[in-house]
């Protein structure tokens, strides 16, 4: 079953131990797969979307 489960910095930071200003910058840096939803000038990715780059992201050590 697919995890629909919207995540924002501070999620996706929590996932992969870093702080929220890394994923920021990750992002800034088209480091992160695109926002799957942008709600009020904010992005948010399913958990899924996340779970996914986390596994293909060079440097991977398996995440949570």
């Amino acid at each position: 079953m697919a995890d629909r489960r919207l995540w924002s910095y501070k999620e996706i930071a929590a996932h992969i131990s870093v702080q929220p200003d890394t994923v920021r910058s990750y992002k800034k840096h088209g480091l992160l797969p695109p926002p799957d939803l942008v709600e009020g000038g904010k992005p948010y990715w399913f958990a899924d979307t996340i779970r996914d780059w986390v596994t293909r992201r060079p440097g991977h050590r398996g995440g949570r």
